[in-house]
């Protein structure tokens, strides 16, 4: 594969959207934990894909010229990936803002390193205050007790950090848990999302996989690469058709071809009015007018730091 010419104009299918300038680049399907919301069913089970780390640097030094500023490893858990490190240092090195979305289960001194470097960003996923709560979203036993100490190290040690709250039932405590973050001092705050029908999520629940599932954002300013290469507009709308495959095409012309923009109609946008259905009552004090397609950032797109999503639109033109 050879570096990608710059793209200076593109047309998008849908003209209120932004081009890509984000990219959720989704390195393994392999994580300690079992989350039964997990929009792509990782668990420690699955493999890394068919992506090597020539691929996965093949998109990195293409992702500027198409017009690409920031990438996010991502998963399952990206830090499993035996690549993990090199693959976030040649990011950085190809002059991109880097984050990663770990659950934070298991972080190395040279994971820390990372992560303090400039350009580099942390997001993580939470679920209670209580711990056997939050251990049963994940079903991991002491998951709450790990990725709460490495929440409260990356703020003693000023890591941008963005934590993401998802209510997968009744009586989990989220928004209990978004007031204790708030209380930790956690500088970049989801308003609480509610579980996406995607993924695992659909299993035995009767909830299919439609894109009324998702956030409404997909493909606006962002666009994923999965573990084999596929580019979809997010990494929760996997379940729809790929725009195309990074092995066979640069990242920049699929995201300028025909295939990604018949795509982007196909997502409802805010101020679609579809039915309100949250798992808890929503308090208009902290909600994100959570309605499916939602305002809020769903978990996987809980992850422009340090940019608030109001001001996404001028971000992308920057």
């Amino acid at each position: 594969m050879t570096a990608e010419p710059a793209i200076t104009t593109r047309t998008i299918a849908v003209p209120d959207l932004e081009p890509v300038w984000f990219l959720e680049l989704e390195l393994t399907l392999t994580c300690q934990l079992r989350c039964g919301h997990c929009y792509n069913k990782s668990s420690p089970a699955e493999s890394h894909g068919s992506m090597t780390r020539y691929d996965w640097e093949q998109v990195s030094g293409a992702a500027p010229a198409a017009g690409i500023r920031r990438v996010q490893l991502i998963g399952g858990e990206p830090t499993m990936h035996p690549d993990f490190l090199p693959l976030a240092e040649y990011a950085l090195r190809a002059g991109l803002e880097l984050q990663v979305f770990s659950n934070l289960y298991h972080v190395t001194p040279a994971m820390w390193e990372l992560y303090a470097k400039p350009r580099v960003t942390l997001a993580t996923s939470y679920y209670s205050d209580v711990a056997e709560l939050h251990d049963r979203v994940t079903r991991q036993p002491r998951s709450h007790m790990r990725t709460r100490a490495a929440i409260v190290k990356a703020l003693e040690c000023g890591i941008p950090l963005k934590v993401a709250i998802v209510e997968t039932f009744e009586g989990q405590r989220a928004y209990e848990a978004h007031a204790e973050m708030k209380a930790l001092g956690v500088p970049n705050l989801a308003p609480v999302d509610r579980m996406r029908g995607i993924g695992r999520a659909t299993e035995g629940t009767g909830i299919e996989a439609t894109c009324a599932e998702l956030c409404g954002q997909c493909g606006n300013g962002r666009a994923a690469v999965n573990p084999d290469g596929d580019v979809t507009m997010c990494v929760m709308s996997r379940f729809l058709p790929p725009a195309g495959n990074v092995r066979k095409t640069p990242i920049g012309e699929i995201l300028n071809g025909p295939a990604w923009n018949a795509l982007l109609p196909l997502v409802p946008r805010l101020g679609d009015e579809p039915p309100c259905a949250p798992i808890s009552e929503c308090p208009p004090a902290s909600d994100g007018n959570d309605c499916p397609p939602a305002s809020t950032e769903c978990e996987g797109n809980a992850l422009l730091l340090p940019i608030p999503a109001v001001n996404l639109r001028k971000a992308g033109n920057q």
